[in-house]
């Protein structure tokens, strides 16, 4: 059943590229709200907190979600086949605490990932009335992009205040915190987690235009634009209406900017080069190969643009000795999407590489490119790889493995049985999308199988010590 959405307008697009946050209120009652704080209050001093379980206890806060103007939002940022993920946490922030610090998320069930497009958020959302005093969540606006304090911190520190009902969705990499609270009042923030399903073939919001039109003096030009690009499904690399710098600098001096001390500097050298094209490739390639792995990154980001003129060179670097090397063109292919399609057959054998990491890579480019071009190519021994992944001893190669063929929908139907294994498996988040990809598949056998698993392990937020029955 589809949800109503309200879209998100090309403005409110282009502030998320570059803030990395879209705060938007529901019109339901204060009661509303109001009611979900006291459950909360309730849990902390019944059970205490019960983390990913907070959602099958306070069940009415999936309206916040499926509320017109949150779903839009969401829709617009994610797509729409977006995923609201199994890790959900209540955050309490005391009377008279000291907060945190400015900090990413790692994520959940996986390694430290970090990409310049969104296919994770985050979702914080307020059942009570929150002002600077209490301590509310802050962001660093635009810091989503940034790996290191030194170059979030130069960004301004914004709190997220706002009345009961307030969401702020925010890109999942973005820097933030839970602020001192010198109230007399505590403060509850439930967050939760989504992801994309799908990769981007056109705008999911109401856009007017598919060209980027930032009048601001930009900091990061070439970025942005290219993921405005990425959201309406444009193929990678230069732009319709070419470079927007004036005097482009050579390759040489683009290549020396990626080991700049400054990390911005960096960031723009990278998508600088991205738009050069072809022409840059055998210089990335050297860099792509170097003993630095801040520069093998960088580069990573510039071939990933450059799209389909660097894919030879991306596979070539999949039988590099070294598993940084690996690694580094595993992720830059997954990220390019269908501009990496030859690459498929070789990210197929790097899913079974000896490294962990390259694995990973290799496994969620599978899926990410997999969706996009499974019209176009038969995708049988993907699929075959990919149910053995289900196996794998690492759980973030099982987990993106069961995304991978959940993104893949009824062509993963061969790994049903390894799929209906996994409703077992150790790591939580690996039998939700294990559960994830029995849905995709959509046919009679897959839909019995996930529903026996849901009722059989179906958790009652009635039960208690007091009601056991």
């Amino acid at each position: 059943m589809s949800r109503p959405a309200l879209q998100l307008t090309d403005e409110q697009m282009r502030d998320f590229i570059i803030n990395g946050y879209i705060k938007v209120k529901p019109d339901l009652p204060p009661s509303f709200h109001q009611n979900i704080y006291e459950q909360l209050d309730a849990m902390f001093e019944q059970t205490g907190n019960l983390g990913n379980n907070v959602l099958p206890l306070i069940p009415e806060m999936q309206e916040v979600f499926d509320h017109p103007i949150v779903h839009g939002a969401m829709q617009g940022v994610l797509g729409p086949d977006y995923v609201m993920h199994p890790h959900r946490y209540c955050h309490y922030n005391p009377e008279g605490s000291d907060g945190q610090g400015f900090h990413k998320d790692t994520y959940e069930g996986d390694e430290q990932i970090r990409r310049h497009r969104c296919r994770w958020t985050m979702a914080f959302y307020y059942p009570q009335d929150v002002i600077e005093d209490m301590g509310p969540t802050a962001v660093l606006p635009g810091s989503q992009y940034y790996e290191t304090g030194e170059s979030a911190h130069e960004q301004p520190d914004l709190s997220l205040c706002g009345e009961a009902g307030t969401v702020t969705i925010v890109h999942y990499d973005l820097w933030h915190r839970a602020t001192p609270n010198r109230s007399d009042k505590k403060r509850y923030m439930v967050k939760f987690l989504f992801s994309r399903l799908d990769e981007p073939q056109t705008p999911s919001w109401n856009s007017d235009t598919t060209d980027w039109h930032n009048g601001e003096a930009p900091e990061h030009p070439e970025m942005w634009e290219s993921l405005w690009d990425w959201y309406y499904g444009k193929q990678n690399g230069n732009p319709a209406n070419g470079s927007r710098l004036q005097t482009p600098p050579t390759v040489d001096t683009l290549i020396g900017a990626l080991d700049s001390e400054n990390e911005r500097d960096r960031l723009n050298a990278a998508y600088r080069l991205g738009r050069v094209g072809a022409a840059a490739v055998p210089t990335l390639k050297q860099a792509l190969h170097g003993t630095s792995d801040t520069i093998r990154n960088y580069a990573g980001y510039a071939l990933s643009l450059t799209g389909a003129p660097a894919v030879p060179t991306l596979i070539d670097a999949l039988q590099a000795t070294n598993d940084s090397v690996r690694g580094t063109a595993a992720y830059t292919l997954a990220d390019m999407g269908k501009a990496a399609q030859e690459a498929l057959p070789a990210l197929t054998h790097a899913a079974q590489d000896s490294s962990e990491s390259v694995r990973r890579h290799a496994t969620e480019g599978l899926g990410l490119i997999g969706q996009l071009v499974s019209d176009e190519m038969d995708l049988s021994e993907t699929v075959e790889v990919l149910a053995t992944g289900l196996s794998d001893a690492y759980p973030p190669v099982r987990d993106n493995a069961a995304r991978a063929l959940a993104k893949l929908g009824a062509l993963a139907e061969p790994a049903m049985p390894t799929l209906v294994a996994q409703l077992e498996d150790e790591n939580r988040y690996v039998r939700f999308h294990a559960a994830l990809a029995l849905k995709q598949i959509k046919t009679a056998e897959a839909q019995d199988a996930l529903f026996n698993h849901l009722f059989t392990s179906r958790w009652c937020a009635l039960t208690t010590r007091g009601t056991p029955y």
